[in-house]
């Protein structure tokens, strides 16, 4: 049960092949820096920079200084390895080949 003044929020990261969730109880005007902070998910996995990586709520971008809501699902998003448009560009060339 959260008490009078607090809100749950979760923060996420995933591998391909893994994720860590980390869920937290915080006092209401905690921000997205404020959780990530208190999170641990930097010790856990060195390659997170808070500062370059994407974030997002529900896949909504988002900055360090949002403030959060009771239920928000921090999401922190690597970097894509293939360009979205180049990868549709192979898959279409390998389909015309066949």
């Amino acid at each position: 049960m959260v008490e009078l003044g607090s809100i749950e929020v979760e923060v996420v990261y995933a591998l391909p092949k893994t994720q860590t969730i980390v869920p937290l109880v915080v006092p209401v005007g905690t921000t997205v820096g404020e959780v990530l902070s208190q999170s641990g998910m930097a010790a856990r996995h060195p390659e997170i920079d808070i500062y370059s990586m994407r974030l997002g709520i529900y896949g909504k971008r988002m900055s360090l200084t949002t403030v959060l809501e009771n239920h928000d699902r921090i999401e922190i998003c690597r970097p894509l390895i293939v360009d979205p448009k180049q990868a549709r560009r192979a898959r279409a060339a390998l389909k015309k080949k066949r």
